[in-house]
């Protein structure tokens, strides 16, 4: 009786935190407990981003609770692998973020950027980021793949990074994804002070003109035009773009209501939970707490800033030429965090002008930066997958 009480003991992870000490080895998942509480913190009571990051910070608790065994591989003689393994599957194959996609567009309105296609150029030019910091992840020494990985947090799409990063570096999928949810949820802080440095008070308190209406049958030719042109263009991106066009399909085809609900509602919410702490569960303490790590984060805060400089840019130059026309503030929204740059665009633009309203003019290149930052992957992955 005693023997089993001593093996049960031997076995807590308590014991195992006991044992690492003594070897000088688990003070780094004492670390990692404590970032995944403060991620927790962040979610639940500032509410950055809770939908995923509050499943990233608890599958990234409980993989460092001791031996779990929650990612552990089947041994191959007959014993199962951990619960989390099995989860994992639908990152490494890439299942959960197409699906996402799939949520995303079914809850979006591409009317805006249909009423004003040269959104697209400032979508376009919001992805300045990605290959930036490409470039400079190389000249640092991280792998092409690696660099590929790194970069395309400036796209500001955590399901977009989460698709690159299991094809080309699932070793950094931990930090990468910490970091795109990250940035995505400091919107509001990071963004406006890069807009108010690259615009002059008289370019923010710009009024646009009211957009056209937009037809249905626009809106209906809209995504089947798009899943053609894109996928044709780069054949790579087929999985994230064409299961974004469906469910926009979905949304405005208005003969689907149930699938519409269901891609909304249950299935985007499924897959966000499993999606989330699969992904969480690999910051494991020896992954995440490494140079490469602080790397990762260092680039992706200058992959992000520099979309939305790229953005802001551009719309000063179509400020000049349209004669004033276009708020170049707009920009700053083709990064593709949906809807909320568009908001902030929105309240800078206020701060300003208090009669200036500038979402739905924002919105347009905030949907073209989903596109944007899915070919963009698109266009990594077929080179360096």
């Amino acid at each position: 009786m005693l023997d089993q009480i001593g093996e049960f003991l031997r076995e807590t992870g308590y014991a195992h935190f006991v044992h690492g000490f003594v070897n000088q080895g688990a003070w780094k998942e004492l670390v990692m407990i404590a970032v995944a509480c403060l991620l927790l913190y962040l979610a639940i009571k500032k509410q950055y981003e809770p939908l995923l990051l509050m499943p990233i910070a608890f599958g990234m608790l409980l993989v460092n609770l001791g031996p779990t065994g929650l990612m552990s591989a089947p041994d191959g003689f007959g014993e199962v692998g951990g619960l989390l393994h099995y989860l994992y599957q639908g990152v490494k194959l890439g299942v959960y973020p197409p699906l996402i996609f799939l949520g995303i567009g079914a809850l979006t309105d591409f009317g805006p950027l249909i009423a004003n296609p040269r959104s697209v150029l400032l979508g376009a030019a919001a992805q300045l980021g990605i290959f930036t910091t490409f470039v400079g992840a190389l000249l640092l020494r991280f792998t092409a793949a690696e660099a590929a990985s790194i970069g395309i947090i400036g796209g500001a799409d955590g399901p977009t990074a989460i698709f690159l990063t299991s094809r080309l570096a699932p070793h950094l999928l931990g930090p990468v994804s910490v970091a795109a949810y990250s940035y995505m949820a400091l919107v509001p802080v990071i963004q406006p002070p890069i807009m108010r440095l690259l615009t002059t008070p008289e370019e923010r308190a710009t009024v646009m003109e009211q957009l056209r209406p937009v037809s249905r049958a626009e809106k209906i030719i809209f995504p089947i035009v798009v899943a053609i042109l894109g996928i044709l263009l780069v054949p790579q991106a087929a999985a994230l773009l064409g299961c974004l066009m469906l469910g926009n399909l979905f949304r405005e085809s208005g003969v689907v209501d149930r699938l519409l609900k269901t891609a909304q509602n249950e299935l985007i919410n499924i897959v966000t939970i499993l999606l989330g702490v699969s992904v969480g569960a690999t910051a494991t303490a020896e992954r995440f707490l490494n140079p490469q790590t602080i790397g990762v984060f260092a680039l992706g805060i200058a992959a992000f800033s520099l979309s939305t400089a790229g953005g802001v840019l551009l719309g000063k130059v179509m400020y000049k030429m349209s004669g004033g026309k276009i708020n170049p503030l707009i920009g700053a929204a083709g990064v593709s965090a949906v809807p909320m740059a568009a908001r902030v665009v929105q309240k800078v633009g206020q701060e300003e002008n208090p009669s200036n309203f500038l979402l739905m003019h924002a919105m347009g290149p905030n949907v073209a930066g989903v596109i944007g930052s899915a070919i963009a992957a698109g266009v990594l992955l077929s080179i360096y997958g």
